[in-house]
């Protein structure tokens, strides 16, 4: 096993307020090596999206330290490409226009800046739409709309925080095949946060379970489905006890 890509190192975070604060993380360590897929779960509140966002250099933690390739991650980097839950797209620009817009911001000329973003349309199955305003399209398609803008940049490492969490279960679950189908294609390091256990197993190499605020780590499991991966997967008896090993882990 090589460095690794993305580290925490016991990582801790409270957030300031009038009664001594709220501690959202406490002392969390993780270690991802490149093209791995990585999910964290855990109850709400327990620190999650905080720890992705210190992880991509969007937060300061309070102790510890995040580093990429070694060195402190301290602000956003063009190596680190981010899905929300909200997919934020500009309503007034078109599917090709947001996609686009990181490399407009950049400085990219037109010629390459449509090239790099229809060929990621047609990589998120997007293809026909690329006309259409945010208004015209599912939930499910705007963020593949947003899956697309955070790769425009090649990241090496991508960080989704609740990506299909406001999305109906039938849409959610295809969007997670969706995301394994991409991630095949462009090899890249994932760090998710969700909090459904079925989408974590479907998706993850590893899980890491996340007890309740402050969120320390409980446990770190091995999920061990083959790849290429499809829902049908999900209804084995081993994946039902590995479920079930991670909803105690974090309850």
């Amino acid at each position: 096993m090589g460095d690794p890509i993305l580290t925490a190192d016991c990582v801790s975070h409270t957030f300031a307020g009038p009664n001594g604060g709220t501690r959202a993380l406490d002392c969390v360590s993780l270690a991802m090596q490149p093209q791995e897929f990585v999910c964290v779960v855990g109850p709400s509140g327990c620190g999650k999206s905080t720890l992705l966002r210190i992880m991509g250099g969007l937060l300061t933690p309070s102790q510890g330290t995040a580093l990429l390739y070694g060195e402190p991650t301290t602000r956003p980097r063009r190596r680190v490409g981010f899905v929300f839950q909200k997919a934020n797209l500009m309503p007034w620009r078109t599917v090709l226009d947001n996609v686009s817009l990181p490399l407009e911001l950049s400085g990219e000329n037109a010629e390459v800046r449509q090239r790099a973003a229809l060929d990621l349309i047609q990589l998120v199955g997007l293809e026909g739409f690329e006309r259409a305003f945010p208004g015209e399209l599912s939930g499910g398609m705007e963020q593949r709309v947003a899956i697309a803008r955070a790769l425009i940049h090649e990241p090496e490492v991508l960080l989704l925080d609740e990506p299909f969490g406001s999305l109906d279960a039938m849409t959610r679950e295809r969007m997670g095949e969706e995301l394994l189908r991409i991630r095949a294609a462009r090899h890249k390091t994932v760090l998710m946060v969700t909090h459904s256990i079925s989408e974590s197993i479907l998706l993850a190499d590893r899980v890491v379970a996340l007890g309740p605020r402050p969120g320390r780590v409980r446990a770190v499991f091995d999920v061990p489905l083959p790849r290429p991966r499809d829902l049908k997967m999900l209804h084995s008896p081993a994946t039902g006890d590995l479920s079930e090993r991670i909803r105690e882990a974090i309850a």
